[in-house]
């Protein structure tokens, strides 16, 4: 699953903590044997050319198909280094988002006004999920499925609910 809870629970002073990343379906190790692979079924019709010119002339071609699949993962692969860190705690609620490029934007609210909210449609993608909080409406999991969607929107009413209810008294 592409997120994951550190701390579910606001427990002893430490934050909840949920981290969010792209679902990456090709590890690094599948990469390296489909690049080698595709390479060798490509390179097997130059096998019948060698040593001639036909052979220059496809070697080019033959080539820039091989870079450009590997430019295309490539690129795939850095888009996925894509991040969202959301901390909870009693008082303050804390969403980071680094983009591949670096680039980072962050939303602060105060938990006990958060509301989470799940739009089936109207939105970008189906199953749209955003924090709402000091006037700002911010999109979470953006990358995650609509199934992924719709069972962390009833994750994070959960946790919110947790610090929204009375201490229990003694």
């Amino acid at each position: 699953m592409p997120y994951e809870w550190i701390r579910t629970e606001v427990t002893d002073g430490r934050p909840a903590e949920l981290h969010l990343w792209p679902y990456r379906s090709l590890p690094r190790k599948g990469f390296v044997i489909f690049i080698g692979a595709t390479s060798a079924l490509i390179a097997l019709p130059l096998f019948a050319a060698l040593g001639t010119l036909v052979f220059w002339g496809l070697l080019p071609f033959l080539a820039a198909a091989i870079w450009g699949i590997w430019h295309a993962l490539s690129r795939s692969y850095r888009q996925g280094e894509l991040i969202e860190v959301l901390t909870i705690t009693p008082d303050r609620v804390d969403l980071h988002r680094r983009a591949p490029n670096g680039k980072e934007q962050g939303w602060q609210a105060n938990p006990y006004w958060v509301r989470v909210t799940l739009y089936p449609t109207g939105g970008p993608v189906p199953d749209y999920l955003t924090l709402k909080g000091e006037g700002r409406e911010v999109e979470i999991g953006s990358f995650l499925s609509e199934g992924e969607r719709k069972r962390l929107a009833g994750e994070l009413r959960a946790a919110f609910a947790g610090l929204k209810a009375p201490a229990p008294t003694a």
